[in-house]
């Protein structure tokens, strides 16, 4: 089947929304992590959109969407998303977010019950203090440009250890590169929704399918940024949730194994409830 991924953008008071939409049939929003864009879904968005609506936004601060006019909050980001869906006159959804994506998600259905169906969580840290400081040293050193053009090779080689191919690393190095000279918009966020996640998320009350990516969880443990037990939380106050695990799941699971990935989020949401 020839799914056609058309692009739009949305106005909104804090500039405009760029978004990529295909397919038809039940709604499932996706929301990518940071420093991404929509592009973190390419692989995922032509076999979903074989039976979905499917709509991929770049968060304000990301991709192709405005720099917004303030740091944004998790808050701010769930109220873009809802204005998305608002504008495509969609009632309720699914949803899928990664990482930053996740908490997104997360207090989009803690905040807006109603408007969420099923909700698919990705790779959501649980960092801690610890996790929150490392953050914060992420986010004053942030993304510089050097005049002699060296943060160019540094973003190339970041991924070395995992990205995999040079086409992905290119697409991943031109999300970096749109961020640059601007401040680390999600990275803030996080950094300060992070100790509330918990009691935020204990909110949750739709059937939510946590993936995993078991490469990336104990990357982010070798960074130091959140140790892989922590994680669990997620699970012990989402009430009915499922888990699955993908071993070879690395940062960029959504793009080097979108198979496990999309055969996990078909099942789950093609599942009748008991």
């Amino acid at each position: 089947m020839n799914i056609k991924i058309k692009r739009a953008f949305l106005d909104t008071e804090d500039g405009q929304i760029h978004y990529r939409i295909a397919g038809e049939g039940e709604p499932l929003l996706l929301l990518h992590m940071n420093p991404r864009s929509g592009d973190e879904y390419r692989e995922l968005m032509p076999i979903l959109a074989q039976t979905k609506k499917v709509i991929a936004m770049d968060l304000m601060g990301f991709g192709d969407s405005d720099k917004p006019p303030r740091m944004y909050t998790i808050s701010d980001y769930a109220k873009t998303a809802i204005a998305l869906l608002d504008e495509l006159k969609i009632e309720t959804a699914c949803i899928l977010g990664n990482h930053t994506g996740a908490f997104v998600s997360g207090e989009i259905a803690a905040t807006y019950p109603n408007r969420v169906k099923k909700l698919i969580l990705g790779n959501v840290a649980g960092f801690g203090e610890a996790g929150q400081a490392k953050l914060s040293e992420f986010y004053d050193i942030g993304f510089q440009i050097q005049p002699d053009g060296s943060h160019l090779m540094k973003r190339w080689l970041a991924r070395s250890r995992y990205i995999g191919s040079a086409e992905l690393n290119h697409r991943w190095v031109l999300d970096d590169l749109k961020c640059f000279g601007h401040p680390l918009y999600a990275v803030w966020a996080v950094k300060n929704y992070c100790l509330e996640a918990e009691e935020r998320f204990r909110l949750i009350q739709c059937s939510t399918l946590i993936l995993w990516g078991l490469d990336d969880v104990y990357e982010f443990e070798r960074l130091g940024l959140a140790a892989a037990e922590k994680r669990h939380f997620v699970s012990q106050v989402i009430p009915n949730n499922t888990v699955v695990e993908i071993a070879s799941g690395t940062i960029c699971m959504m793009n080097q194994v979108y198979q496990e990935v999309t055969e996990a989020v078909i099942n789950f949401l093609d599942e009748t409830p008991n």
